[in-house]
């Protein structure tokens, strides 16, 4: 297993083969979707079909967001607080307030 490490400072993430493998893999699928969603525009499909489309495509980039801040608070935060970085968790914070907008 490869080891995860977090340089803030420099903001860059080594992530593993397997996690970068699972994160690709989910935006790769909401790309598929957003380019089903643009056919069924340009074919003029019924809308609410197109709307359940559109909330499947938010529902895995919600995904995608929760799957990512768990291994961010897991490793980079976690780090960071036990170094002595209490700035982390205020960025955090930051994060997350725009993630609930």
């Amino acid at each position: 297993m490869e080891k995860e490490t977090c340089s803030c400072e420099t903001r860059h993430k080594h992530r593993t083969s397997e996690e970068k493998k699972d994160l690709l893999t989910r935006l790769r699928r909401a790309e598929g979707q957003i380019r089903g969603i643009e056919k069924m525009v340009e074919e003029d499909m019924y809308c609410p079909d197109i709307l359940i489309q559109v909330s499947a495509v938010t529902s895995a980039l919600n995904s995608f967001n929760r799957q990512l801040l768990a291994a961010h608070i897991r490793s980079c935060v976690a780090e960071d607080i036990r170094q002595g970085r209490e700035e982390s968790v205020e960025e955090l914070v930051r994060v997350l307030q725009k993630l609930m907008k």
